[in-house]
């Protein structure tokens, strides 16, 4: 639910950002210290926008993870890869007579119809989706591209498409969460610790016949989100809020942090205005006594919010 959009015509700087942050949560009487937290881009503005107003602030995770890509792919390698790729897109998307052939050409070699993709700087994981594409037209375009003597020198050479061949092997695992946890019409923020749990433990972990470069990837990328997800605050939000996730409890929750997380939870619940707490459906706060008392030792807190 969108409470307000406001008309920002001045300068995006982050004290006029914090200000309008401020002005907007007066005007509804919302305390600020009821907030329990602020999700922005990685905008530098946004970040000095919500350290001035000392409000949590949580970050994107959409945003972060293509940071995490973009971060992780610093290399000079990748860089003369990703810079033939993007030449390459270049040369059909301008040229329909190079467009035309290359519709012979796949149909002739049974590929996929599919146009070339570029990267746009503002859309999360366009790179790996340019790389993936490339990687699967590559016949098609070697043999276009060679077929012109002004164009020859653009096809990629074993080496380009080795770089690029582990690029896409440590980051295609990854582009279903890009836009499953950015999303506006749902609450995403329970799944973090799962998926980065997964990330750490699963998808980008290295694997026996992988290259050096496909490992250095995927150990850049894990060290920058695991950097970025560290400082205390942020990990008891996140705790917290997967202890209200059914599906999760404390399944993802360090065993030495599960009973401060219980007890802020409980203790939250108990502070809530007690008309609210009436007419609020849900589990009480004896139940939640009740079922922590019960609960087997290892186990999750069953709370509804």
């Amino acid at each position: 639910m969108c409470l307000q959009t406001s008309y920002f015509p001045d300068d995006h700087t982050g004290e006029i950002i914090a200000q309008g942050l401020q002005d907007s949560l007066a005007s509804w009487k919302l305390r600020e210290d009821r907030l329990v937290c602020m999700t922005t881009d990685s905008g530098s503005n946004m970040i000095k926008a919500l350290r001035l107003t000392e409000w949590p602030n949580l970050q994107c995770f959409g945003h972060r993870l293509h940071n995490a890509i973009m971060n992780g792919m610093k290399d000079p390698r990748i860089d003369r890869a990703i810079g033939v790729c993007k030449k390459v897109v270049s040369a059909f998307s301008f040229s329909w007579k190079k467009r035309r052939d290359m519709a012979v050409v796949q149909a002739e070699l049974g590929l996929p119809s599919h146009n070339l993709i570029t990267e746009s700087l503002t859309r999360w994981g366009s790179r790996q989706l340019m790389v993936e594409r490339l990687l699967e037209q590559e016949k098609a375009i070697a043999q276009v591209l060679g077929a012109d003597k002004k164009s020859r020198h653009l096809v990629p050479t074993w080496q380009d498409i080795d770089v690029l061949e582990s690029i896409n092997k440590a980051v295609s695992p990854l582009k279903e969460f890009t836009d499953a946890l950015s999303g506006e019409a749902y609450v995403s923020v329970s799944y973090l610790k799962p998926v980065i749990h997964l990330l750490n433990n699963s998808l980008l972990q290295p694997e026996e016949g992988e290259t050096e470069l496909t490992k250095q990837i995927k150990s850049n990328i894990l060290n920058y989100l695991n950097n970025k997800y560290n400082d205390p605050v942020t990990q008891e939000l996140l705790d917290m809020a997967s202890l209200m996730d059914p599906r999760f409890r404390t399944t993802y929750i360090a065993d030495d942090e599960v009973d401060g997380i219980k007890k802020r939870a409980v203790t939250e619940l108990m502070s809530l205005p007690a008309e609210k707490s009436k007419s609020q459906p849900g589990t009480s706060v004896q139940d939640l006594h009740q079922e922590e008392a019960a609960e087997p030792s290892g186990g999750g807190c069953w709370l509804c919010a």
